[in-house]
């Protein structure tokens, strides 16, 4: 188990290079290295990591490489210049999540409670009001539609039961579930505005996109996908705090965890190698970056479909596979951290949660640590508001940030002591997140292809999972199983 580490200095030195002990590649030279491995992972993110571990713990040479200079995809954290650990990514762990609150307590990585005592905001057409998540509507917030978009929800979670997770391609209704979207499901059974609204928000705060830009099925196979193999997943553990996969964060920031495994592989793990191209024959694989060329039997791509785009692929991709990389876009999501001298909403009763259909923070958590008694705002930025703001410059978005945070907390909010923005439109190896978004017709024709090798190229990523689609815990899953499958065909 891996030493535990103060969070003051937990990222300090970490962040970046990773530890000392991980390979960062030299000059580029005239003759590229060559370098030989059982297995070459391209990626470096939790997916990546994981099915590195699990192939060396049975023996086998892997190689990671990593076109950042830091481990962890999209899981980022850092320590703003006030002192206080943020993430910039992936953040929250919830129940059910099994895979990754298993790897967190044998890195010796602790939980922490999401903060989740007192009201919630609803801010809606101008008007602000506090509610109860513990009610008997749970997270669904006080609206003229609440209890239509509760039933509706109700009808969700019953479709969700029956899609086989991780394969609704598989459903015996797959072709039509996914002929339309899931903005068309939601006006077919709701009348009210608010119902919409609210239907739309529980959507866009997973996913950070709109109700018209996924299928019904990509949405019932997302829900279905939030428990594991003895729980049945809901839209409520979608959206919950407490007892939902909001519930915890992680102490040190979330990218602890990738750090920390990437220390465990030391020199197998190569940053500032982008791979430019992957060729394979019948007998072996080879893949090129900037610096180094490297053989192996096998080659894993453990990053999302719309970054297949960025490699050359010898033979090239089958058809299939190809439209995914097309046509399973990343959602359009930003990050605020807005870090206070102290979490002062709680003095007011309040959560730190708040939902409102105002830009540009849609959805809020308390993301407050609990050793340097700052408070922390998280707040999201998706779609529409997201791509809207991707060209201003950050003094825009952090001036209207800061106004919706007075809308949702009083005039407190007006002075932060420290804030933090993330725009994964922006960066180069992301090109967006959560998680890559189907629209209709795609799962239906072209599912199958997300796992299905080509020849000797295997694939993981959060995308592929079962369980817990576009986190965490799914990005885990997928190297867990790519390396299971791999293992019966290596030398």
């Amino acid at each position: 188990m891996a030493p535990k580490i103060s969070r003051r200095t937990a990222l300090a030195g970490a962040i970046g290079a990773g530890t000392a002990a991980i390979a960062a590649p030299r000059a580029a030279a005239a003759a590229p290295t060559v370098v030989s491995a059982d297995v070459i992972v391209v990626g470096g993110g939790l997916a990546g990591l994981s099915t590195a571990r699990r192939l060396v713990a049975a023996g086998k040479e892997v190689l990671v490489l990593e076109a950042r200079d830091r481990v962890g995809g999209r899981v980022k954290s850092m320590v703003n210049p006030v002192g206080t650990t943020v993430d910039l990514g992936a953040e929250f762990v919830g129940p059910t999540q099994d895979h990754i609150l298993a790897m967190a307590a044998e890195l010796g990585v602790r939980t922490i409670r999401t903060y989740d005592t007192g009201k919630n905001v609803y801010h809606r057409a101008g008007t602000r009001r506090l509610y109860d998540a513990g009610g008997i509507l749970g997270p669904i917030p006080p609206d003229l539609g609440a209890l239509e978009a509760g039933l509706a929800m109700v009808m969700l979670n019953d479709l969700a039961k029956e899609i086989p997770v991780g394969r609704p391609w598989e459903h015996r209704d797959a072709a039509e579930l996914d002929a339309s979207t899931y903005a068309e499901w939601v006006n077919k059974h709701s009348l009210t505005d608010g119902a919409r609204f609210l239907l739309g928000l529980a959507l866009s705060s997973a996913l950070s996109v709109r109700p018209y830009e996924v299928s019904l099925l990509y949405w019932l196979n997302y829900v279905a996908a939030a428990g594991n193999e003895t729980t049945v997943g809901t839209v409520q553990r979608l959206a919950s705090t407490t007892g939902g996969a909001q519930e915890s964060i992680l102490e040190g920031g979330a990218q602890q965890i990738p750090i920390r495994m990437a220390a465990a592989l030391g020199a197998r793990v190569r940053l500032n190698s982008p791979v430019r191209s992957i060729s394979q024959t019948a007998t072996g694989v080879s893949v090129v970056t900037d610096t180094a060329s490297y053989q192996a039997q096998r080659v894993v791509v453990a990053m999302s479909p719309a970054m297949n785009a960025t490699i050359a692929f010898t033979p090239a991709l089958p058809p299939a596979r190809l439209q995914l990389s097309q046509r399973l876009p990343m959602g359009s999501i930003g990050k605020a951290l807005t870090v206070y001298p102290t979490p002062f909403w709680r003095g007011q009763g309040l959560t730190g949660q708040a939902a409102s259909d105002g830009g540009p923070i849609d959805i809020t958590f308390d993301g407050s640590p609990t050793a340097d008694g700052h408070g922390v705002l998280v707040g999201f930025i998706s779609a529409n508001e997201m791509r809207r703001l991707d060209n201003a410059d950050e003094a825009q978005v952090k001036a209207e940030c800061l106004a919706a945070l007075v809308r949702y907390f009083g005039p407190q909010a007006a002075n932060p002591i420290g804030f933090t923005l993330q725009r994964w439109d922006r960066e180069e190896w992301s090109r967006g997140g959560p998680v890559g978004i189907a629209g209709p017709g795609v799962l239906s024709t072209l599912g199958p292809a997300l796992r299905e090798p080509h020849g000797r190229v295997h694939w993981a990523g959060t995308e592929t999972a079962d369980y817990w689609t576009g986190y965490m815990d799914g990005a885990l899953r997928s190297g867990e199983r790519v390396a299971a499958e791999l293992l019966p065909l290596l030398s």
